[in-house]
């Protein structure tokens, strides 16, 4: 038999005020119901302008300007169940991708199951995946996906040497590493430049950073007609044996390749101070690149070519192409 309409409110106050100040004063039709509510508490509240409404069926304590929080969480009930992604994931973790949190006015971007259908809201993005619920960051609020997805996510918005930036950002401020987001990658078959992070991050995880000696050999080196330098020479330093990734040797000149992400402990600073140091009592200088100059082929091959020079190199190195910053130093 079905269960007779109910002729007043049983609202539990307490339940609705401790639910509304977790969601920043933001609550849904649903929670309001799911308290004991009905439909004439919400509709009294309105009209008294105690609540307003954000989207249809989604309400916050007072009637002016949304917070940045409110607007998420307002998204988060509007297309429930969901969970912030992307971005608005990001700041929530505490990731400085942009160097600061994200403006009030950014659009909130959601997920949601790949069998949903629903009525797009302004200022709300919404993507849809299959077993969304694997992507999800279990008991945080307000609901958001895992930092590995929604990092790898916003990378591949971006070009590779924005993706590298964002991916390696994360890694520094101890967030996560190149293993876990390595293992999560394997699970994006789709995402755009995902076999050349996967690569780069498999490199990075294991510290042998090859794939930067590479594009180094290829885009910096060769690409700009400048010297072919010794690979992995290896020499005496006071007590100890160094490596040096490339070495021009006629110039004097060596160069440290460095694609490891992340926080690097003092042992390893104070090694590369050393090898440094070692190299300045032989007469030589040491450059340092890493995946943000190497990426910048043309202005790295430049600089180099100005310090080749200057220490005695008479080959001229060649622009790789129309607007290459090489072609100001050949004249």
């Amino acid at each position: 038999m079905p269960r007779p309409p109910r002729t007043e409110s049983t609202l539990d106050e307490v339940t609705l005020a401790r639910l509304m100040a977790r969601q920043c004063g933001v609550v849904s039709r649903r929670q309001v119901l799911w308290a004991g509510g009905r439909h004439d508490d919400i509709r009294r509240r309105v009209r008294r302008r105690e609540w307003a409404v954000i989207h249809p069926g989604v309400y916050v304590d007072h009637t002016g300007p949304l917070t940045r929080e409110q607007r998420e969480w307002a998204a988060v009930l509007y297309y429930w169940p969901a969970a912030l992604h992307r971005e608005s994931a990001l700041t929530l973790y505490g990731v400085r991708h942009d160097r600061s949190r994200r403006a009030p006015e950014a659009a909130v971007q959601v997920l949601v199951d790949a069998s949903r259908t629903f009525t797009p809201m302004t200022g709300v993005e919404v993507e849809r995946v299959r077993e969304w619920r694997t992507w999800l960051s279990p008991y945080r609020f307000p609901p958001r996906v895992k930092l590995e997805f929604a990092l790898l996510k916003v990378a591949s918005s971006r070009d590779l040497e924005g993706a590298i930036a964002v991916l390696a950002d994360a890694c520094a401020q101890k967030r996560t590493d190149p293993e876990q987001l390595a293992a999560t990658l394997t699970r994006l078959n789709r995402l755009p430049q995902r076999s050349a992070l996967l690569e780069i991050l498999e490199d990075a995880a294991s510290g042998a950073h090859s794939v930067l000696e590479r594009r180094y050999l290829r885009d910096v080196e060769r690409a700009h007609g400048l010297p072919r330098g010794t690979r992995q020479v290896v020499e005496q330093a006071g007590a100890k044996r160094v490596r040096r990734d490339v070495k021009y040797a006629p110039q004097a000149t060596l160069v440290e390749l460095d694609g490891q992400f992340g926080h690097r402990d003092a042992e390893d600073r104070w090694a590369d101070l050393d090898r440094d140091l070692a190299a300045a009592m032989a007469d030589s200088i040491t450059v340092r690149l890493g995946w943000a100059q190497v990426l910048a082929p043309c202005r790295v091959a430049a600089a180099l070519a100005h310090i080749l020079t200057a220490r005695g190199l008479t080959q001229r190195p060649t622009p790789c192409g129309p607007g290459c910053e090489v072609a100001d130093d050949v004249a």
